[in-house]
């Protein structure tokens, strides 16, 4: 539900903000159908996937550890906001490899910052993404997962804000909050700027900082995306359909 509601709000103050309406009316028919795929693929297919396939095969694999962590829970919230927030950091840094930029290139074609790009992907990224596997993991594991499930779920949130065009004014006391700790959407745009190898944290931003690779700026960039020459086909089902 939070990630719903977040979702909803975010995508009415965009399109009531700033000429938002026309620029989401603005978009072309292939966007709207890779993001209207990705959003439907990680919101709705990985979560089934996750809970009635990824989740059983730990109960297989792991049947004697079901229960077997009893954190606290605020524990059981930094493990999946901090700890596996660090872990996407990596998995990011991987998605920009060359052996795997040629499936996140798409991720990056997104020309103007919204909330309905934040899923764009082929559809077979999912898989490569820890979040499918490392979640039903610990789930599996903690004796109650709650606050495990509640930290999934506000960086979900914070994900889909972080690909908004609501990002905080410099001056604002949010940014000055916020700013030095948390990725802001402004942080994220230089991410999808032409300087593309910055910014890759999720949540933190402390993890940019440790390894040199944030890049700090009040204001967004002029140009967003990466050209490519895949076919619509191509940019949903790629490498399998060439």
């Amino acid at each position: 539900m939070i990630v719903f509601a977040a979702f909803v709000i975010l995508l009415t103050v965009t399109a009531v903000t700033d000429n938002g309406l026309s620029k989401l009316g603005s978009k072309s028919q292939e966007d709207w159908i890779l993001d209207g795929f990705g959003l439907c693929f990680q919101g709705i297919v990985i979560p089934i996937l996750q809970i009635r396939i990824v989740y059983q095969l730990y109960q297989y694999l792991l049947p004697n550890l079901q229960g077997f962590l009893n954190f606290y829970p605020l524990i059981g919230f930094c493990l999946s906001f901090v700890l596996v927030d660090y872990l996407y950091y990596w998995n990011h840094r991987l998605f920009h490899s060359s052996s795997l930029w040629s499936i996140h290139q798409v991720h990056h074609t997104v020309t103007e910052m919204d909330v309905l790009g934040t899923s764009r992907n082929t559809l077979w990224t999912s898989f490569l993404i820890i979040y499918l596997w490392v979640h039903p993991l610990f789930i599996y594991l903690l004796k109650d997962p709650t606050w495990y499930i509640f930290g999934v779920s506000l960086t979900s949130a914070l994900d889909l804000w972080r690909h908004s065009r609501l990002t905080p004014k410099g001056n604002s006391l949010i940014f000055h909050f916020l700013s030095p700790w948390l990725i802001l959407p402004q942080d994220h745009a230089w991410h999808h700027s032409e300087n593309i190898n910055c910014n890759y944290g999720a949540n933190w931003k402390i993890w940019d900082r440790i390894h040199g690779t944030y890049y700090q700026s009040e204001t967004v960039p002029d140009y967003l995306g990466v050209e490519t020459n895949l076919s619509l086909k191509n940019q949903l089902f790629y490498p399998f359909i060439l």
